[in-house]
């Protein structure tokens, strides 16, 4: 017999041994421990909670067992050794009365032969039983998760047969006992094939189920997906022999790398539809989706913020807040995390604390956590740690109470008995950092300096300060300092940077004043933030190259720009947002591909609505969207030209966008090329070239116009005097729309350059367009490729054009054009500038033929 005090003494090899295997082998365990009725059901069921660590779940094991005397202990020796026995010889020695009377106790009397019998029959039983009616499907489906391996669904089956009272215990007892006995396989192949069989389940698993960003639960992946958008790139093979790469964190993968991978899908975030599709899957019960989708429609920041999933996770977890308090809606990204934290704190404290929300005393409960994970957070992000060991969690003075708050949660990517933790995301460690940084008496001038700096991280001397400030128990050799500080990750330290910014706001100084002992120093922490990141922008500003002569300044923002616009907007400060811009000549601001979304936009916008001069805003390829265009607004007045080429906007984005855009003086170019736009906004854009009488240009190629949207815009167009370039290449106006673009051109005295590439017109459309030649005596350029003109198109155009005297350029591809204009008279001129906004520049003024004024190109350019 084994003693209890024996049993004791060797608890740290039972553990060993009990973890030592898979879970399969602790499952067998259980199995010989039920069926000799050492453990009861609600042991049982205890034990086996899905999400437990094995080490957990066999000390909890060690602690049922001793506590059921000697022979509890000596029966879980003998049931390890029965399970060791069996995991070498494959073979079943068991008998029992397929007839019985009793077939619940009889199947858990034998339960370790039953599941090794039903072992590869598992799918053929289920059909079966459902066929007779004793199982329904949705049961079925639950066995079959593929998260479970073939015994573990045969143990799902017998738990089943336990509880149901119809008949499926004598079932299973009477079909089991006719199965034919399992193929014995040598050890090593049999050992190969568990192997097999886990991994593949494992891997199955792990592309149907999720974690949710606090690890609290795991979710089906068809239940709570929702449609993102990705992002092609045509460049990006970043490993060799590698076929995919996949990555959270994309700025850290430099140019040198980029530039050998193949294909770039860049997540780009949730659109308007995706995000209500979140919160009703998140919020099933009556109406609590529709009053937070109500919400955020009614809060453009709080919209624009939701972009990114991670927010409306936020706002998913944070909606009680949201809904019941009357504080006002968060408006910056450091007002959301400030939230979260709210949430948190309320969870952990005392059900009294809820209704004050997060007040200076309940957060100075609390300081002594904050802080401790704010040090751990610094510090990972100056040496890269993401994820901390125990060790790493004790230097830090990270306790089973901070901890206990839920920022930390297992890293369940590593293996290991005792997973280390992370923070729920990596934007939590740059928000602890800076709540650290905020509220240590040791932040310094010369860190705030860096923090704010355009440089590359360790750069310079002062970026020492980083690390003494966060172990400043250990003593580094210089060598090694440089080296960890090279090592950091500039984006993470320039998220850092924006969350320091936003709690150094005016709205959060009181809280955190009355957080900390000294509020002379927190002024000063945010005076001296304040002068660093508006000296950052000014020498960001005078790195701006000269205009060339003639022409005005251009600016191709570069990637610190947008973190530093950020950053200016968390503070929400309009006059340092005014002095920052002061200086600031430029009359084309270009943005493209910079990732760009709703939050950066109304940054933008807060930032460039002082802007002394009216600018050309380009925002081409990013991910604006509706929501985007709805915080863009603010600064529309001083824009007089704004690209929106590719930002997957809609009507209804473009359509309030046109609604201000009727009352700002400035504006005169608009470019929505390769949108979702269709004939729902053709009002709109109609009422804005009858209006603006100083409108010159209009992009509306690659999107979903028909020939109904044409007519309405050319309604427009008869009562405009203005326009300049009209472009409608890849929509489908068809003859029809060629038609009434046609009648309205007949007299229209501005009009230089027009393309209706791949539009699908026929000669219907063409004899239209002829006609209007024949009259028309502005047009210089008109684009025709890609379209069914067909040949009698061809010879009326040709008949067109004898008429006209001002068309220069004529784009098409087809051949039937040299025969129809082989003919005409030739005369000799030069070829103009291409048409605004095309990308190609001036060509060379050599001279060049011509067939009666007008140049044929073979191979033209699209707009």
């Amino acid at each position: 017999m084994c003693s209890r005090e024996e049993f004791q003494a060797q608890r740290s090899q039972l553990v060993a041994l009990l973890v030592s295997g898979s879970l399969e082998g602790f499952e067998c365990i259980l199995d010989w421990l039920l069926s000799w009725e050492v453990l009861s059901w609600e042991d049982y069921e205890g034990l086996r909670l899905l999400g437990q660590p094995l080490s957990h779940s066999a000390r909890c094991l060690l602690d049922m067992i001793w506590s059921k005397g000697a022979w509890a202990c000596e029966k879980l020796i003998t049931a390890i050794q029965e399970a060791q026995a069996s995991s070498h010889s494959p073979k079943v020695h068991a008998c029992w009365n397929p007839h019985s009377r009793q077939p619940t106790q009889d199947l858990q009397s034998h339960r370790p032969a039953v599941v090794r019998k039903l072992y590869g029959h598992v799918e053929a039983v289920l059909d079966l039983a459902q066929e007779r009616g004793f199982l329904s499907q949705y049961e079925c489906d639950e066995i079959r998760l593929p998260i479970f391996t073939s015994s573990q669904r045969a143990r799902r089956l017998l738990d089943l047969a336990t509880v149901k009272a119809n008949g499926l215990a004598a079932f299973l007892l009477e079909h089991v006992w006719e199965l034919p006995i399992p193929w014995s396989l040598p050890f090593e192949a049999s050992e190969c094939q568990k192997y097999i069989s886990k991994l593949r389940t494992t891997v199955s698993a792990q592309s149907r189920f999720l974690s949710t960003y606090d690890g609290a639960e795991n979710l089906c992946l068809e239940d709570v997906y929702t449609e993102n958008l990705l992002e092609v790139r045509t460049e990006g093979n970043l490993l060799k022999n590698a076929h995919k790469v996949l990555t959270s964190r994309p700025d850290a993968v430099s140019a040198l790398l980029r530039k050998f991978v193949y294909n770039e899908y860049q997540l780009r975030g949730f659109s308007e539809e995706a995000i209500k599709l979140y919160l009703r899957k998140c919020h099933r019960e009556p109406g609590m989706a529709d009053r937070l989708i109500q919400l955020l429609q009614s809060t453009s920041a709080l919209h624009g913020l939701c972009h990114l999933p991670v927010f409306s996770w936020m706002v998913s977890k944070c909606h009680q807040e949201l809904l019941l308090h009357k504080g006002g809606s968060p408006t910056t990204t450091t007002d959301m995390y400030l939230l979260i934290l709210q949430h948190f704190v309320l969870h952990a404290s005392l059900p009294d604390s809820a209704s004050c929300g997060l007040g200076p005393a309940l957060l100075r409960s609390r300081l002594p956590t904050l802080m401790h994970l704010g040090r751990l957070a610094l510090w990972g992000l100056a040496t890269c740690r993401y994820v901390f060991s125990a060790q790493q969690l004790q230097a830090a003075q990270v306790d089973s109470e901070d901890i206990s708050l839920g920022f930390l949660v297992h890293a369940q990517s590593v293996p290991g008995s005792v997973a280390p933790l992370e923070f729920l995301h990596i934007t939590f460690q740059c928000f602890f950092a800076a709540f650290y940084l905020v509220l240590s008496a040791d932040t310094s001038a010369a860190l705030l300096k860096h923090l704010f700096s355009c440089h590359q991280p360790g750069s310079s001397p002062p970026a020492r300060v980083l690390l003494r400030l966060c172990v400043q128990s250990s003593r580094l050799k210089e060598d090694s300092e440089l080296a960890l500080l090279k090592k950091a990750e500039p984006h993470n330290l320039h998220i850092t940077a924006a969350f320091l910014a936003g709690l150094l706001s005016q709205e959060h100084q009181v809280l955190l004043a009355q957080c900390q002992a000294s509020e002379k120093a927190l002024l000063r922490c945010h005076a001296c933030a304040r002068r660093c990141l508006a000296r950052s922008l000014r020498k960001h500003f005078h790195s701006i190259p000269p205009a060339v002569p003639g022409e005005a300044k251009s600016m191709h923002a570069m990637p610190g720009f947008v973190w530093l616009i950020r950053s200016l907007y968390e503070m929400q400060e309009e006059r340092l947002a005014r002095e920052a811009v002061r200086g600031l000549d430029i009359g084309h601001l270009k943005l493209t591909f910079c990732n760009v979304g709703p939050a950066e936009c109304a940054a933008l916008a807060f930032v460039l609505q002082h802007l002394q001069r009216p600018i050309a805003l380009q925002l081409d390829h990013n991910s604006v969207g509706d929501i985007g265009v709805e915080q863009l607004l603010p600064c529309l007045s001083i824009c007089k030209a704004l690209y929106l080429r590719d930002n997957n906007i809609s009507d209804r984005g473009i359509c309030k966008l046109i609604e201000h855009a009727l009352h700002c003086e400035q504006l005169q170019k608009l470019a929505l090329f390769n949108n979702k736009l269709t004939d729902g906004c053709a009002d709109s854009l109609a009422r804005l070239l009858a209006c603006k009488q100083d409108f010159l240009a209009l992009r509306l190629g690659n999107n979903h116009i028909t020939a109904t949207g044409a007519q309405v815009l050319a309604q427009g167009l008869k009562d405009n005097t203005s326009l300049q370039f009209l472009g409608f290449w890849g929509n489908s106006v068809g003859d029809k729309g060629a038609q009434a673009l046609a009648e309205a051109l007949t007299d229209h005295r501005s009009l230089t350059w027009l393309s209706l590439v791949g539009n699908n017109i026929g000669s219907v459309g063409a004899q239209a367009l002829a006609l209007m030649l024949e009259k028309n005596m502005a047009l210089e350029e008109l684009c025709l490729e890609e379209n069914h003109i067909g040949d009698e198109g061809v010879h009326l155009l040709a008949e067109g054009l004898k008429r006209n005297s001002s068309l220069r350029v004529l784009n098409s591809c087809h051949k039937a054009f040299r025969q129809s204009v082989g003919s005409l008279p030739a005369c000799n001129s030069v070829l103009e500038e291409p048409a605004e906004g095309t990308g190609m520049g001036r060509l060379p003024t050599a001279p060049t033929v011509w067939q009666a004024g007008c140049l044929f190109l073979f191979q033209g350019h699209h707009c």
